[in-house]
């Protein structure tokens, strides 16, 4: 699947879900090779992946990448804690706005770019239950009048 010049790895479909996205950033990511391997051969999962800010460096925690299929005792740690890569103005810029509310860090995709892995971070805040139910409720009724219209150019109403 390529989008924009870029091959997707993973992406996590529950973040938009269970989110409000307020901010994206584009990240680098520190990887051992058996890693790169193995996300070559399509196999990752953010499910449960958040990012933190420790002393003025992001790391990447709760990924999954498995261990690669044809590595030896040099293989990786499958949920190992990951460095992300960012420039210092934006550590710092994500650093003030996370300690505005109560925001999280969440990574949404995970791609090649030019063969160096890159991950689309977010900057998000949490949903409540009654949120979710409006915004299905908003995609059900779009998706209504869009049918509706489509079945008026028809001539079918």
């Amino acid at each position: 699947m390529k989008e924009q010049g870029r091959k997707v790895i993973a992406t996590n479909r529950r973040a938009r879900h269970n989110y409000t996205i307020l901010d994206t950033y584009e990240a680098g990511i520190a990887l051992v090779g058996t890693e790169v391997k193995s996300l070559r051969e399509g196999k990752a999962s953010l499910v449960d992946a958040f990012a933190t800010v420790d002393n003025g460096e992001v790391w990447l925690r709760g990924l999954h990448i498995p261990e690669f299929s044809h590595g030896t005792w040099t293989n990786h740690s499958p949920r190992r804690i990951r460095k992300l890569l960012l420039h210092k103005r934006e550590i710092d810029r994500l650093v003030g706005k996370s300690r505005e509310g109560n925001q999280t860090l969440v990574p949404l995709s995970m791609y090649f770019s030019d063969g160096k892995v890159k991950v689309e971070l977010a900057l998000a805040k949490g949903k409540q239950d009654y949120d979710k139910r409006q915004d299905l409720a908003k995609r059900t009724a779009e998706r209504e009048v869009t049918r509706e219209l489509g079945r008026r150019v028809k001539g079918m109403r």
